[in-house]
């Protein structure tokens, strides 16, 4: 079947493309299998010469590359720049920097009672990784997973969102453009039928990135298989100001963390707590940088479209929910006055909110941000964890050991001090969720080595006849009993040890 593709902005068609037909997952998979022989057996440093190879492509076709994700997703140029292709080209940087560090034999320690023997960890592509990305950042939620899986010797197959389906052709293209071997990185295009063909494909790990619901589905269908999964999910990521903030920082860092990318974000702020004392001219600041704020599709815009038609009606019945339970809206249109199929909507900002409304326990996913004070620290502490989720939060202090002392009591994969969402974008640092978040971590030296399966060996030489542990075990337990207490014992006395140890060789060595 051919697909018209409409900017979710513009309603103008942007491209065309053949669904994949869902008898072809095999065909996928046997591409994908081939492929992997030959790519798993070339050394790093030639995997990431390859790397090396798709960053300056990129680099090289900017502009490109940017209007096709605007046009995609109706986010704004700067946007699509800096949130999805920098972020790309500075992880591949990394990578590339990183991986024969990351990936190398390494040598571990080995306890005194194997004496004689070295261990060491070996890091060994798992096969083919299946990644299902989704439509609110196709470009780097989609790119980052990929050559982290590539650099680690594995195929790949992508299936990108339906949502936005020609940056999944782009990256198809930039990945033949850099040279790289036919079949290892196959683009699939569908919807979930398509998604589920692919996972029941038996795919060797799965790294998927959108909502809980999904993720639980995937989760349990691989599970039938014991196929090792990546789930990067949900957030409902929670700002703590406290009185002593820098106010004007704390504001622009609010808007922007809620607003960016029009809320899309897995990171956005989507629950405000600040201190009392400071609560009203923080919210009276929040709307007046809010409304300045400039919508549309023009270069010097700062918000663009909603990318899902759907997702709107997320939006307004959230937003719906907290007004008919109390809530204020102090900025952005009512919801009964969007009209059917609209995409640029206002950011709005609501005050007298609580936690029994939808707004501050489901994930919005769009331009609203919820404002509630707070009077004491345990307090704000105790309402940002009071969540499922458990992606992301920021606390905004002038006293640093306090933010850390606050931060260390939040259950989040992420957290940001006087900052928000940044940690996604610093390649050095693994990304990934606590509770419904997700599952695992990507980025940093830990996401390459996640697409590994990772051994662990020990070696002997082979010299002795037997160990000490073998059979027969007549007249070693009082000397196991002697060794253990001279060694972990509240003294360690080595000529106790010593002496159970050769005491313990002379009896494995009898005849």
């Amino acid at each position: 079947m051919i697909w018209t593709v409409k900017s979710p902005a513009t309603k103008k068609v942007i491209g065309t493309l053949d669904e994949t037909p869902l008898e072809r997952a095999e065909d996928l998979y046997d591409n994908a299998n081939k492929a992997f022989l030959t790519w798993s057996g070339l050394s790093i440093s030639e995997r990431v010469h390859f790397l090396q190879k798709l960053r300056l492509s990129i680099v090289e076709q900017l502009d490109d590359i940017v209007k096709v994700i605007h046009d995609s997703t109706g986010k704004v140029a700067v946007e699509a720049l800096t949130t999805e292709v920098m972020t790309v080209v500075d992880s591949i940087s990394h990578i590339e920097k990183r991986a024969a560090a990351a990936l190398k034999t390494r040598k571990v320690k080995t306890p005194i009672t194997f004496i004689g023997k070295s261990s060491y960890i070996e890091y060994k592509p798992r096969g083919t990784v299946l990644v299902i990305s989704p439509w609110n950042f196709p470009f780097q939620l989609s790119m980052i997973p990929i050559v982290e899986a590539l650099v680690a010797g594995n195929a790949v197959i992508l299936k990108p969102s339906e949502i936005t389906p020609m940056v999944g052709v782009l990256i198809e293209q930039l990945f033949e453009q850099a040279g790289f071997p036919a079949g290892l990185l196959q683009v699939a295009h569908g919807g979930k039928e398509l998604g589920a063909a692919l996972v029941k494909g038996k795919p060797d790990f799965i790294h998927f990135t959108g909502s809980v619901r999904t993720g639980k589905i995937i989760q349990a269908e691989a599970a039938k298989q014991l196929i090792p999964t990546l789930l990067e999910l949900g957030g409902k990521d929670p700002m703590i100001v406290c009185a002593d903030a820098n106010m004007e920082r704390a504001v622009q860092g609010a808007i922007w963390g809620a607003f960016t990318n029009s809320g899309q974000v897995c990171m956005s702020v989507e629950r405000v707590y600040v201190d009392k004392s400071i609560y009203q001219k923080f919210v009276d600041r929040l709307v007046q940088e809010t409304q300045a704020l400039k919508q549309g599709i023009a270069a010097d815009s700062d918000i663009g479209s909603m990318t899902f038609p759907q997702q709107t009606a997320i939006i307004k019945a959230h937003v719906k929910d907290a007004l008919e339970k109390g809530a204020e809206l102090i900025a952005g249109d009512h919801p009964d006055q969007w009209k059917d199929g609209q995409m640029f909507i206002e950011p709005m900002i609501l005050t007298k909110v609580d936690h029994g409304m939808a707004i501050m326990q489901e994930e919005t996913f769009g331009p609203v941000l919820p404002v509630m004070p707070f009077e004491t620290e345990e307090e704000a502490i105790a309402l940002a964890n009071d969540t499922r989720f458990g992606l992301n939060a920021s606390v905004w202090t002038a006293d640093l050991d306090r933010g850390k002392r606050i931060v260390s009591r939040l259950i989040s994969g992420n957290a940001v001090i006087n900052d928000v969402i940044i940690t996604v974008a610093n390649p050095y640092l693994p990304y990934g969720g606590a509770k419904e978040g997700g599952i695992g971590a990507y980025h940093g030296d830990v996401g390459m080595q996640n697409f590994c399966v990772q051994t662990a060996v020990m070696v002997d030489k082979g010299h002795k006849k037997k160990e000490v542990n073998w059979y027969p075990y007549e007249g070693k337990y009082e000397a196991f009993v002697k060794l253990i207490r001279s060694f972990w014992g509240e003294k360690r006395d080595w000529g106790q040890f010593l002496s159970a140890y050769k005491k313990l060789l002379k009896i494995g060595n009898k005849k």
